[in-house]
């Protein structure tokens, strides 16, 4: 027979079991690993000299599923009087995704006009962007000037998501570790929480949070689904950290970086991020780069 005692004991027990089950489910969903996309930064091959046709033929010979071209890249292919759509065409026919694009409007200086030229700017160079299919493009702090207005900064983010929505090319928030007014993680993700924006997204680099003195432990600060795009890269050992430069920047394993533990950071994330080889380095300009796209995969892919 049940009696009164072991009833209420039962009922006592039942919410505690509810928040059980709930907070596996919770940690189920914590712990589903992140998908990754492998792309490759033109800059990586620059020195190469190869038309954007055959870097995105290059990028798909590799193995690569994205490529992230630079503006440059794109005007200078659409001055030869080529067209977008035929652009379009080249590397949906190479399946190869246009993650990302690498431009530089003056969308933060502390200047009004520069910062309205900038936006126009932005939003020409969204426009073609939208044409290709590609839904991103980085968005560093151009013209922007030290002590920089973390708050304003954010407002200026803010009108740029409202902008993004309206093309359909979303911006993602760059720092760079060398560049005065804005080159420290906890800057940028000021400058996303002054956004208040669900649409914000903080573009990283390897080199980037050496350089600037950012470290790796805050990336666990930000949610999966504020990172869309990572570029990956490492850097030497044997160089001062602010004496280092881009051309300093090696493949992923070749340096000190911590790419195991950053590994098991993005991997916990969630969702889908894309790893972009970005690497400036002359040495590599030198050689074939078959070899240098492939290289830089195989070793992007010994830890992620």
């Amino acid at each position: 027979m049940t009696t009164r005692r072991q009833v209420i004991k039962t009922l006592a027990l039942t919410p505690a079991v509810g928040a059980l089950s709930l907070g596996t489910q919770a940690q189920a969903h914590i712990q589903e690993e992140t998908r990754f996309i492998f792309s490759l930064n033109t800059s990586t091959v620059r020195g190469q000299k190869l038309s954007l046709p055959k870097l995105i033929e290059l990028a798909a010979r590799a193995g690569y599923q994205g490529i992230e071209p630079w503006m440059m890249e794109i005007e200078g292919y659409l001055k030869e009087g080529n067209s977008i759509a035929s652009l379009k065409k080249l590397a949906n026919d190479a399946g190869i995704t246009l993650v990302d694009c690498i431009g530089f409007p003056t969308w933060m200086a502390q200047d009004e006009e520069k910062s309205k030229a900038g936006f126009i700017q932005m939003e020409k160079e969204m426009g073609i962007l939208a044409e290709l299919g590609c839904t991103r493009v980085a968005a560093p702090a151009i013209g922007a000037e030290a002590p920089l207005d973390l708050l304003k900064a954010g407002e200026r983010y803010k009108k740029l998501l409202d902008l993004g929505r309206k093309t359909g090319v979303m911006p993602q928030l760059e720092f760079w570790g060398a560049y005065p007014a804005f080159f420290h993680l906890s800057q940028a993700l000021a400058v996303a929480a002054a956004a208040d924006d669900s649409d914000a997204k903080i573009l990283a680099d390897v080199y980037h949070l050496f350089r600037g003195g950012s470290g790796f432990e805050g990336l666990k600060l930000i949610d999966g689904q504020a990172i869309s795009i990572f570029h990956l890269n490492d850097f030497p050992n044997d160089i001062p950290r602010t004496s280092q430069q881009d051309k300093d920047r090696v493949f992923p394993g070749d340096g000190a970086a911590p790419l195991q533990s950053l590994s098991e950071t993005l991997r916990k994330k969630g969702g889908e991020i894309v790893l972009s080889l970005e690497l400036f380095n002359p040495s590599y300009y030198a050689m074939d780069p078959n070899y240098v796209a492939k290289t830089g995969l195989e070793k992007m892919k010994q830890f992620f």
